[in-house]
């Protein structure tokens, strides 16, 4: 396990630390811990490309499918001559 100390913490932050602590009977190391767990599962969550699918997917699929025409394909010209 790491040690990790912060400095300069705002003495309005730290006393709502404190508060919000208390209020989960926890420490406040508990509670930063569990901040930082929080913070950084959501972060994970945003950046993983599954749950970027499932985002867009849950958005759209209740619009409904969509059938897109297709062109015709063409046949492939001819190559360049390039003999002369």
């Amino acid at each position: 396990m790491a040690t990790m100390t912060i400095r300069s913490l705002d003495d309005d932050l730290k006393a709502r630390l404190r508060l919000q602590a208390a209020r989960h009977g926890h420490s406040m190391e508990e509670e930063v811990r569990g901040i930082l767990r929080l913070a950084l599962a959501a972060q994970t969550e945003e950046n993983s490309g599954a749950s970027l699918y499932a985002a867009i997917r849950a958005r759209v699929e209740p619009l409904g499918g969509v059938e897109l025409e297709l062109p015709p394909r063409k046949p492939i010209r001819e190559p360049p001559d390039f003999s002369e």
